[in-house]
């Protein structure tokens, strides 16, 4: 059996506005987005951990080799809840990690991408919150 090609998703990290403000700049031509830009967007390092905690790594290294054929099938090897799946499996599609195809009446995950790479610039930076929190010392 021949091994799959390596693709990998690049995600990055940016806030609500920032993401609105360079989808605006695209669209009015001010910005042309490169093949090496991110194609994934989290709103916090911490979302990205949320959607690739270890559980749901494993959920997806699950699919990759046992290759599911519905939710039921994967509920079943993982010992998930369906509706617990659902839920996760919805946050996957949208940032490109999986996709779900149609086989008759089932419904099977399947990976798009079986690595990630995380682009974090440590040094740029970065506007302030719009909403200033209030410190214990004020």
């Amino acid at each position: 059996m021949e091994a799959a090609p390596v693709t990998t998703l690049k995600v990055g990290i940016a806030d609500p506005e920032e993401m609105k403000a360079r989808t605006l700049r695209i669209a009015r031509g001010e910005e042309k987005p490169t093949p090496g830009d991110p194609t994934a967007w989290f709103v916090s390092t911490e979302s990205f951990a949320k959607v690739l905690s270890a559980p749901n790594r494993e959920m997806l290294r699950v699919i990759a080799l046992e290759k599911p054929d519905s939710l039921d099938a994967l509920a079943a090897l993982t010992g998930r809840r369906k509706s617990n799946l659902s839920r996760t499996l919805k946050a996957m599609i949208g940032y490109g990690l999986i996709r779900m195809e149609r086989d008759g009446r089932k419904l099977a995950p399947k990976l798009i991408h079986d690595r990630v790479v995380m682009e974090l610039p440590l040094t740029s930076p970065r506007r302030q919150p719009s909403r200033r929190k209030e410190s214990d010392h004020e």
